[in-house]
């Protein structure tokens, strides 16, 4: 069986255990990815991590960082070369890539597949409304990262199968609690985007309010950044507060190891929820216990093996901190329970399993 990926999403160095495991099945595998991408946080280049058994080939972009209209020129020629059993868009398909290779996969005879995050229910203007049309209608297959994204293609209409696999998920020799942690104040983290719909002022303002030791580790980059410096001036507790912009994914775990808690404070809006929280999983494969809002996924992520506060509260984010510094037994737990959940729901091994289960059901219809 011959599968081609195109996957803006595989840049990323730790993401490409995934791929290594779908090839150990048999799968001969191509992955296309771009030699970076652009987005608020900036620009995220191409890391090479996990690069054994599969091709993992650098094609030109146009429209870096334009989520819609980005495409490939080179995807003609790379599918008739490569000539696939089957194309995994590894893209939503409201987009023109994605219309751009199911166009090019159609043309050379092979089945195909998109993956969607989108657990909002919208309606697209044209042209967008089109393609997505177009794209469920002649498409084999899809993948919803969540429950709530395949009920959104089942409610337009989507009658073909679609598999419920997160994008990716976490590698626990990588991701893995440490044995001894360091004598150091109460370390709250942030990992993930400076954007307003992560909720990364009310976090800041909870904090603020905590009566013991702490500090707060922000990871990441995005256009919030100075408005959080200044917030944390204006409450005092600027010495408190790091800021760490991106670093390489393998650099990651590392991040982790210094958190005694994560924070994703996520806030719904009209166009948004949270689709997933990545970086949850990564924490609880650490053993670092979890605080989410329950905006989108974030509940079904977590599950019993963390803790979930109600969107837009500072207090009782402030509430939940302060009751798992005092409760050593309650860290513990979830500690636990996180890296169980992990294990059983969320490692690269289990997504790959899944993903390639779906290629062969595919390949059963040709």
């Amino acid at each position: 069986m011959r599968v081609f990926m195109l996957s803006k999403a595989c840049i990323v160095g730790i993401y490409q255990r995934k791929l290594e495991l779908i090839a150990k099945q048999g799968v001969e595998l191509m992955v296309a990815v771009p030699p970076s991408w652009r987005d608020e946080r900036g620009e995220q280049k191409l890391e090479r991590v996990y690069t054994e058994g599969y091709t993992l080939k650098q094609t030109p972009i146009r429209f870096n960082g334009n989520f819609h209209f980005h495409y490939y020129p080179d995807l003609p020629r790379l599918l008739s070369d490569f000539k696939p059993d089957i194309v995994h868009i590894d893209e939503e398909p409201y987009n023109a890539a994605t219309w751009h290779a199911l166009y090019h996969a159609r043309r050379i005879g092979a089945r195909s597949l998109f993956f969607t995050w989108q657990n909002i229910y919208r309606n697209y203007p044209l042209p967008f409304n089109w393609g997505e049309s177009w794209v469920m209608h002649n498409v084999d297959a899809a993948i919803a990262g969540t429950y709530s994204a395949s009920d959104v293609y089942r409610a337009k209409g989507f009658k073909k199968a679609i598999a419920v696999i997160p994008q990716f998920g976490t590698d626990p020799d990588l991701f893995a609690p440490v044995t001894q942690k360091s004598n150091r104040p109460f370390t709250i983290g942030y990992v993930g985007r400076l954007v307003e719909e992560k909720g990364l002022r009310l976090l800041v303002d909870a904090v603020s309010h905590l009566d013991f030791d702490w500090r707060l580790h922000l990871v990441g980059s995005g256009p919030l950044s100075e408005e959080l410096k200044q917030l944390a001036e204006q409450l005092g507790i600027t010495e408190r507060i790091t800021f760490t912009e991106w670093m390489p994914s393998s650099e990651m775990p590392s991040v982790y190891h210094d958190f005694d808690a994560l924070v994703l404070p996520s806030l719904t809006r009209p166009n948004w929820k949270e689709q997933f929280g990545r970086v949850l999983v990564e924490a609880m494969a650490s053993g670092v216990p979890v605080i989410g809002s329950d905006s989108g996924a974030i509940p079904f992520v977590v599950g019993d093996a963390g803790l979930i506060v109600p969107e837009g509260s500072a207090d009782a984010i402030a509430e939940l901190l302060q009751k798992l510094h005092d409760d050593c037994d309650l860290q513990q737990e979830l500690a636990k329970k996180g890296r169980q959940r992990v294990l059983n729901d969320y490692t690269h091994a289990s997504i790959a399993q899944a993903t390639v289960d779906l290629y062969k059901g595919m390949m059963q219809y040709i």
